[in-house]
């Protein structure tokens, strides 16, 4: 049996509860998130009621997470393709965990980076605006 470091501090569920499967770290479903999908996720399990669901307008997540909101969108957006959370322009649900993680397509050649990445289609704008003056 382990022993806790601080026994006295030993944490106990009062009220709400929220919590995180541990397959969600060992079947790799974390690894796979960017840090703002990350931090979007958990916010959302947090919020959320028994069943994950919760009513959080995107501008107080927004400013509970210090996300900009193309950052929040781009986090909303990747976990619903990921199938992590379900939302429907209001009400979001985080859902039980898929079977297995979904892969992203690897961005591996400049055309697919300028196609798919938001970051190299928002370099490719601001050097277009600043070459048209």
């Amino acid at each position: 049996m382990i022993i806790p470091l601080l026994p006295k501090r030993v944490r106990k569920i009062r009220g709400s509860f929220a919590f995180v499967e541990h397959r969600f770290l060992r079947a790799g479903f974390m690894a796979s998130l960017g840090k703002d999908e990350l931090s979007l996720y958990f916010f959302l399990v947090m919020a959320g009621n028994r069943e994950g669901l919760s009513y959080y307008s995107y501008d107080k997540i927004c400013l509970m997470l210090k996300m900009y909101l193309d950052d929040y969108i781009l986090a909303r957006d990747g976990l619903i393709d990921k199938n992590l959370i379900a939302f429907d322009g209001y009400l979001f649900q985080v859902l039980s965990l898929p079977d297995h993680v979904l892969k992203q397509e690897v961005l591996q050649t400049p055309e697919r980076m300028a196609m798919h990445d938001p970051a190299t289609i928002r370099q490719f704008i601001k050097k277009s605006l600043n070459d048209a003056d």
